[in-house]
């Protein structure tokens, strides 16, 4: 028998729409994440299995940033990111706090960074030189 097939609707499961709209590189990674508290939709808190639609507001908590979108479209699969980004509008007052956000975590000053490990044993008489001095 030829499988039927389904009315088109414009519906999709919400793992699967973040993983189309390339959120999240897997549908695993997206489930965890919509288990995790970290997606809500239309402010509430979900199921991966909930079916989502055209103008459906989510919110995307990717910390330190969090994409507050609405949804334009589904699509069954996952497309280059040109054409993912198609299928969702984000709010412009999402963009405005992430990209200040941004400028302040770029502006912050650096912690001491460990680059090489393990001093060498030069530099652990470098040390030791600087240190007794």
């Amino acid at each position: 028998m030829a499988k039927q097939e389904t009315p088109l609707d414009d519906s999709q499961r919400l793992d699967k729409w973040l993983w189309a709209a390339r959120f999240y590189k897997t549908r695993g990674l997206a489930v965890e994440a919509i288990n995790g508290g970290k997606v809500h939709l239309n402010n509430h808190r979900v199921k991966p299995s909930r079916n989502i639609k055209a103008d459906d507001i989510l919110t995307i908590s990717k910390p330190p940033y969090e994409h507050v979108i609405t949804i334009l479209g589904v699509s069954k699969q996952r497309r280059p990111a040109p054409e993912a980004q198609l299928l969702y509008q984000e709010s412009e007052a999402s963009k405005l706090k992430r990209e200040q956000l941004h400028e302040e975590i770029k502006n912050q000053p650096l912690g001491f960074r460990h680059e090489k490990g393990r001093p060498s044993k030069r530099d652990r008489r470098h040390i030791i030189k600087f240190t007794r001095a």
